[in-house]
């Protein structure tokens, strides 16, 4: 016990308790294994980037006030896997991103046949400020849902993308349930 505490201190399981290092290997297999069989799919960023250019609409997750807000948004790529969103430039979303990592999640599912994909982009987000910049992006850029008398783009820069595709209902742990 730790002095004045009245907690045992240091390791609770006699040594000769404890499963051998083999057998903690094993029990760590099995368990990767099964959750290695939970009916998704890693998807690697290629996949996660071509998904995301089949979507117009997806959540930027951004902190408010100390707390996760999360808000939809139409978007675009922008390049090879940036993400570019337009909205007003006295929204207070662009208050609270430009220059601020964020995430930016869109999805697709199929309730019925049990699938679907999602992928997650962390990054920067970064107002555009080049006026050229910005004449560009008004042709080739998002189109607004709700314009605005003054709009502005914000970029974000990936540096994680991860993606996740379900591939169907039909398994558990590897068991297949039938159909």
């Amino acid at each position: 016990m730790a002095p004045g505490h009245g907690v045992p201190h240091g390791p609770t399981m006699d040594a000769a308790a404890r499963p051998p290092s083999g057998a903690r290997h094993q029990v760590r297999e099995k368990r990767r294994q099964m959750y290695a069989n939970d009916g998704f799919r890693e998807l690697d960023r290629q996949e996660c980037v071509r998904l995301l250019g089949t979507v117009p609409v997806g959540r930027i997750v951004h902190t408010r006030q100390a707390l996760p807000a999360v808000l939809p948004v139409n978007f675009c790529l922008d390049g090879d896997d940036a993400i570019l969103l337009r909205t007003s430039a006295t929204s207070e979303l662009v208050g609270a991103i430009d220059g601020a990592v964020v995430a930016f999640e869109a999805d697709a599912v199929d309730a019925a046949a049990h699938s679907g994909w999602s992928v997650v982009v962390t990054g920067t987000a970064t107002l555009i400020t080049d006026p050229a910049e910005h004449t560009r992006l008004l042709s080739a850029g998002p189109r607004s849902w709700v314009p605005a008398p003054r709009e502005v783009f914000v970029r974000i820069d990936p540096e994680l993308v991860r993606g996740r595709e379900l591939v169907g209902g039909h398994t558990l742990y590897g068991v297949d349930l039938g159909s």
